[in-house]
């Protein structure tokens, strides 16, 4: 009898310590992609508050509000992060596209920003197109693994693809591709922090809404916590307030 008590205490013991297990933490991973999230020294590393921007802010804020643990982490190159919240269990990526083909591979929180798809020249350039079927005669710039990238490929369009897209700048700048396809803003702002300005926007080809990418095994109860609260900050006037702070 004595035995068979203590075993069921050790058994309730158990149950309830399983019961009550600490909430998931979620390790966040992003890029340099201004002015949605950026190193403050500009580099291709940095940890939680040594990253800013309006992603980063918007997240940081989401997180607090929804009462769950997290890690912030700025690395080097896209395609390596993006793989990472893919295949890794606890982790998520941040700004990216929510398209189509990506709908199946994470758990989606957002939007948390627009992103118009573009084409820029430089401010004398006299290049007009109106698709970018007409568009293909033209030497163009692009940031390898992004989405917008792969949707140049998709449409049979052969971008040269930089590993960092403010490369994209300099060759834009140097003669050495004709036409730079960014997201705008991101593009109008990177080109600025390097000393560019007057660019000229020649097409707009697209445009995504991004968001927070989690990896599928991130529970239910912690996506739909996090959209609330984000919910809850576009209602509130909160993500005005931060996406004002940066232009």
């Amino acid at each position: 009898m004595f035995k068979s008590t203590l075993l069921a205490l050790a058994t309730s013991l158990i149950l309830g310590t399983t019961a009550q297990a600490a909430p998931e933490q979620i390790d966040l991973l992003t890029e340099n992609f201004p002015p949605y999230n950026m190193a403050a020294d500009g580099k291709n590393f940095a940890r939680d508050q040594n990253i800013r921007g309006i992603a980063a802010d918007i997240i940081r804020e989401m997180f607090q509000r929804a009462g769950i643990d997290y890690t912030l982490t700025l690395r080097f190159p896209w395609e390596r992060i993006y793989k990472m919240a893919l295949e890794t269990p606890g982790y998520g990526v941040f700004v990216t596209a929510r398209l189509p083909e990506r709908e199946e591979l994470f758990k989606w929180v957002g939007p948390i920003g627009p992103d118009d798809w573009v084409l820029l020249a430089r401010g004398d350039s006299t290049i007009e197109v109106d698709s970018l079927e007409q568009a293909r005669q033209y030497r163009i710039g692009a940031y390898k693994g992004d989405a917008i990238a792969e949707h140049l490929v998709a449409q049979g369009l052969q971008p040269t693809l930089a590993l960092r897209d403010q490369i994209n700048v300099e060759k834009l700048q140097s003669g050495a591709i004709d036409l730079w396809a960014t997201g705008d803003p991101a593009g109008r702002f990177l080109a600025k922090q390097q000393g560019v300005s007057g660019l000229k926007r020649v097409l707009r080809f697209d445009s995504a809404e991004l968001f927070l990418a989690l990896n599928r095994q991130v529970s239910d109860e912690t996506v739909e916590k996090l959209q609330a609260a984000l919910d809850q900050m576009r209602a509130d006037g909160t993500i005005n307030t931060i996406t004002g702070r940066y232009f």
